[in-house]
């Protein structure tokens, strides 16, 4: 299967647990796998527990292993249905008599101590950077593929200790490059050279493990487990020429998190690699602190985080902890998600994911992990409030040329930007591109340092006066009339944001700050003084491209106290940056994620309805249906064919102006709206 990376869509994963081999139902399982038109499996074979018969000694085997092989057994039923096959390895962890033997191999705190693992006393933590990594995974990866009919080699838990380790192979090796000793804590001294050293020798290890795989195989591959890195974290040109899709371990969402936060998994990892597929591990039972790893989560919430995934392009993957089966209640909602994706493929499968807005993904220097930050998910929910459809761009591979593709680029808090990057923006904005731009953005370089004013000042028309500062029961007041304070009827003022900085510009300024006030004794709470400095500046270039500004941490602010006038006021700017009609609009009530897909024949615009009581809290018990949702897309002929794919019906569009309107009469978690146009 050489272009199995292209072909394998729908992942079913089994990871073992030691007990497995002595009581698992194959026949379950590849039953499963054939009822839920999955494709490609990915199954537990070796690392820590080998459940198949090693012959690498301090290979651990599972002892309930006798004389079976269950992973064999899977290889070849998988095999059977045509499927996909990759082995599932996981090196973080080995067993007492591989540490004694080894103590080279081990993790080590600062005072040179091994590590114990956190959640299993007397085993212990590896090191990335050390033989076992380097030596012994690449023998057991090798053994692995010259044994089994395998197109790929899954490592989880790949990076080892996610700390910093103190071994004398991390010690050495950054000693060697860095010229430094390790980092006495996180953020300290050395800090973003170790970041950019262990981005580096992870990078490698990605290829090493490749090319072992490639030796005995080579259309096989060696793919590593996104889950605490995102494919931006790696270093891009060690990475880039050997992973041929990527796996993201977010396998669902905990405490105050949006179902959406699926899909942007598809879209952070397209933001740096468009042309790579993306799969999305999904767990069958809840996420949270307390892993609750062998327990079913409910059947909607299941659905929603795989359906959101797919529709905007990370490609489904379930797993199931453990091959016994205590509790079937998460079967069908599996089985389900992944035959509405069996459904919606052959339409999408020839279409590319498109928008006419792009949220920069800033990393930082010196995050390891870069997670996602409040800034973002202000934004992020705004646009799916406002069914806005937009895509990420990293600024790892900002270029004129790839933010020429947008209308839009929204930095929601790009703290840090480096000269050049400043410059490739200017270029943007200089050629009618629009920039919308919130708080902080651009007053740090690459490395953290803070500039005297805003790298984007002169792009935006905004002259730095005093930094940023909290603030309480802050308001911005609407002042000059303009689009983007539109929709606040009935009101002159909003609330503003809780971190403020101050600005001077000679541009239009829509909202400027109430100077403050003290929000008690409650006599006290009024108004002292008439509105002064700009909290939201807006500006129109010459050559048609339009900035907007804000002052604030309002998608921050957004996020956290989801007031719906920042909402409003984050979709007018977008909007009026945009300047025109955008090429799909979608019209109805509930809460909806938009993905716009487009090829030379057609388009097709998915439909995820996140309409539902848990929306911003999981788990999500049931999805409401929709109501009536009206679709407008932008065609170049009005000769067109119109199809909602997953009610499975032809209806009749009107066609006017250059756009084709469809309703879609009601839906319930998703429907797709095919628009064909290759017989004008």
């Amino acid at each position: 299967m050489d272009n199995w990376s292209r072909t394998a869509t729908r992942w079913a994963q089994l990871t073992l647990a030691e007990d497995d081999p002595a009581h698992f139902d194959a026949d379950f399982w590849l039953r499963l796998m054939r009822d839920s038109k999955s494709n490609a499996t990915c199954i537990s074979a070796g690392g820590y527990v080998a459940y198949y018969p090693t012959q690498l000694e301090y290979h651990y085997r599972s002892k309930y292993l006798s004389g079976t092989d269950p992973f064999g057994t899977l290889v070849e039923g998988a095999r059977g249905l045509d499927m996909a096959v990759m082995a599932r390895v996981d090196p973080h962890a080995i067993h007492a008599d591989a540490a004694e033997a080894h103590p080279e191999w081990l993790a080590r705190d600062r005072d040179g101590n091994p590590i114990e693992h956190w959640a299993y006393p007397g085993v212990w933590l590896t090191c990335a950077f050390t033989p076992y990594h380097r030596q012994f995974i690449t023998e057991v990866i090798r053994e692995i593929v010259r044994e089994y009919d395998v197109d790929a080699v899954f490592a989880n838990r790949w990076e080892g200790y996610y700390g910093i380790s103190y071994s004398e192979g991390a010690r050495k090796s950054f000693r060697d490059e860095a010229g430094l000793e390790l980092p006495l804590e996180e953020h300290g001294d050395g800090w973003p050279e170790y970041v950019a050293w262990r981005r580096r020798r992870l990078g490698e290890l990605v290829g090493i493990w490749d090319q072992a795989v490639r030796d005995l195989r080579p259309h096989a591959r060696f793919v590593p487990n996104l889950g605490a890195l995102a494919a931006r974290d790696l270093a891009r040109d060690l990475v880039g020429p050997v992973a041929p899709l990527f796996i993201v371990d977010k396998q669902g969402r905990h405490g105050i998190e949006a179902p959406w936060a699926a899909g942007r998994n598809g879209k952070r990892n397209r933001g740096v690699f468009p042309d790579r597929p993306v799969q999305l591990i999904t767990s069958v039972g809840p996420e949270h602190k307390y892993r609750w790893k062998d327990s079913v989560a409910p059947a909607a919430e299941t659905k929603t985080w795989i359906v959101d995934g797919f529709a905007q392009g990370a490609l489904p993957w379930f797993t199931k902890f453990n091959a016994s089966i205590a509790d079937e209640r998460w079967v069908p909602p599996v089985v389900e998600a992944f035959n509405l994706h069996a459904t919606v493929e052959p339409v999408l499968r020839d279409l590319r994911i498109t928008a006419e807005v792009a949220v920069l993904d800033a990393s930082r220097t010196g995050q390891l992990r870069a997670g996602d930050n409040d800034h973002e998910d202000g934004f992020y929910q705004a646009l799916v409030e406002a069914r806005i459809p937009f895509e990420f761009v990293s600024d790892q591979v900002m270029t004129l040329e790839r933010l020429r593709a947008f209308k839009v680029v929204v930095l929601a808090n790009a703290e840090q930007l480096s000269d050049e990057q400043c410059a490739i923006l200017r270029s943007y904005v200089d050629g009618g591109g629009s920039l919308v731009a919130a708080y902080q953005s651009s007053l740090y370089d690459e490395a953290g340092a803070a500039r005297s004013d805003f790298g984007l000042g002169d792009v935006l028309e905004v002259q730095l006066s005093d930094k940023s500062r909290p603030v309480q029961n802050n308001y911005i007041a609407l002042t000059d009339p303009h689009p983007v304070n539109a929709g606040f009827d009935g009101t002159t003022r909003i609330i503003g944001g809780t971190h403020i900085i101050g600005v001077s510009s000679a541009a239009e300024a829509p909202f400027r700050f109430i100077p403050d006030f003290p929000d008690l004794p409650m006599e006290e709470v009024y108004q002292r003084e008439a509105p002064d400095k700009p909290a939201v500046v807006c500006t129109e270039n010459a050559k048609g491209g339009r900035t907007v500004y804000f002052a604030f941490n309002v998608g921050a602010i957004f996020w956290e106290a989801l007031q719906p006038d920042h909402g409003r006021l984050i979709a007018n700017a977008v909007s009026w940056a945009l300047g025109k009609t955008p090429g799909v609009t979608v019209e109805g009530a509930g809460l909806v994620d938009v993905a716009v897909y487009r090829g030379d024949a057609g388009a097709a615009v998915a439909l995820v309805n996140l309409t539902n009581p848990m929306a911003m809290r999981g788990p999500i018990r049931e999805t409401l249906p929709l109501p009536p949702q009206t679709v407008s897309i932008a065609v170049p002929t009005d000769r067109v064919k119109v199809r909602l794919v997953v009610a499975g019906v032809d209806v009749e569009p009107a066609v006017s102006g250059g756009r084709v309107e469809v309703v879609i009469p009601t839906a319930g978690l998703l429907e797709v709206v095919h628009v064909n146009w290759s017989q004008a």
